[in-house]
């Protein structure tokens, strides 16, 4: 199926005759519910900067070793698995914007308890309700947008999702670099807290409220953000509630996007990005680098600019064939760095310990020079690959939708 599939682009609820509306309030709108996934990519990045400060702590009982260290990375996941659970029988039953409003609280009250730790439970149980916030935003934010958007804007406000995300994750590495875990988690706080202040003021989604028989609060919506009050077409009966059955699997138009589907997250989550993300400075520390925090955020560039990149380019290139390279990119960076930790193991000249802005011919010349900028260039390739690689998972995933009754089974 192509991008100019009339089936793909086929609005949820649109004007008839395709007229745009007047109103830049969906902006506006969209902006608010954009402040989740960037929460999400905040929380995702704070583990980055957050351990090896927390490894220096002052404090034995924040002190974290290497077994405590991989809990606090790793347990957002576990919150996020819940929340992606709750996000969605939330955003059926308390509607968009409630439940958008309704994630800021753990964003905010994780973060808190992350800055008021007295020990390392203390730091746990926040990164776990910071992870919760990040299920449920990142299941009802592309939802609201997608539902208060009219067809001119709706790919160019979905493409900001996942521009959220890194940037929010950019945000927290370039943070990390001048701050404190403790300051970091206060300003950790502000994008949830700015977002339930945005949210108090955005309406509901004229397609929920529709499915909720509320027409004259749907029109209201309507004249809010897009500044029109015309006839619009309403759900179908029953929409938000399309119930699945077992027996439905035995269709070929329904098992093979969902293996397809299943199939592509779980590479996708399985190539490691999420442990270069948790991780990032942690990993460049273990290479010996002199300003491990530069490393992260040049990677964390890396990242948001080719995620902006494959919004641009994918729907010329096909996503099939993108998919595959992106693939061996990741194969051949992930090899390299691994190379370079098998060259560097035990050197002790190697050039991992160069400080990263101090010029090459400051440097004594040895063939071992190059070997600092192969392990950043390497993770660059790969945070490159990956990006593109979930851009275009991500599209792919939005075209099995059409097909598939139950699709947020496939990507919530």
């Amino acid at each position: 199926m192509t991008p100019e599939d009339p089936e793909e682009t086929q609005p949820l609820l649109g004007p008839p005759g395709g007229s745009a509306p007047l109103s830049r309030r969906v902006f506006l709108a969209a902006f608010a519910a954009a402040l989740g996934p960037l929460s999400f990519g905040f929380a995702l990045g704070y583990s980055s900067p957050a351990i090896p400060s927390l490894r220096r702590a002052a404090s034995p009982a924040l002190r974290l070793d290497d077994a405590a260290a991989s809990w606090f990375g790793a347990i957002v996941t576990l919150g996020a698995a819940a929340g992606g659970v709750l996000g969605g029988w939330l955003v059926d039953r308390a509607g968009r914007k409630l439940s958008l409003l309704l994630c800021t609280v753990p964003f905010v009250v994780g973060f808190a308890v992350i800055t008021a730790a007295q020990n390392v439970w203390m730091l746990l149980g926040g990164r776990l309700l910071t992870g919760l916030a990040c299920g449920i935003a990142s299941l009802v934010a592309p939802v609201y947008i997608s539902e208060i958007s009219y067809p001119g804007v709706r790919g160019l406000l979905g493409s900001c999702v996942q521009l959220m995300v890194v940037t929010g994750i950019l945000l927290a590495y370039l943070a990390g670099w001048v701050l404190e875990w403790r300051w970091l988690a206060v300003l950790g706080c502000a994008p949830a807290s700015f977002m339930l202040l945005l949210m108090c003021y955005m309406p509901e989604t004229p397609r929920f409220l529709l499915s909720q028989q509320r027409r004259q609060e749907a029109t209201a919506a309507m004249q809010f953000l897009w500044g029109s009050e015309q006839v619009w077409e309403e759900p179908p009966v029953g929409a938000e509630h399309q119930g699945f059955h077992p027996a439905q699997l035995r269709h070929p138009g329904i098992y093979k996007p969902f293996i397809i589907g299943i199939s592509l997250m779980a590479f996708q989550q399985l190539s490691g990005i999420n442990a270069v993300m948790f991780y990032a400075e942690t990993i460049f520390e273990e290479a010996k680098f002199k300003d491990s925090s530069l490393a992260s955020v040049i990677v964390g560039v890396i990242q948001v600019l080719f995620t902006a990149m494959a919004a641009l380019i994918m729907d010329r290139a096909g996503r099939r064939l993108l998919l595959t390279l992106s693939g061996v990119v990741m194969v051949f960076s992930t090899s390299a760095f691994g190379a370079y930790f098998k060259l560097t193991q035990g050197g002790p000249s190697n050039s991992s310990h160069v400080d990263l802005l101090t010029p090459l011919s400051m440097e004594p010349a040895s063939a071992s020079v190059g070997l600092a900028w192969l392990a950043v260039g390497s993770m660059c390739l790969f945070i490159a690959g990956s990006a593109q690689a979930l851009r275009r998972l991500l599209a792919g995933l939005r075209l099995l939708h059409l097909q598939c009754p139950f699709h947020s089974v496939l990507c919530p």
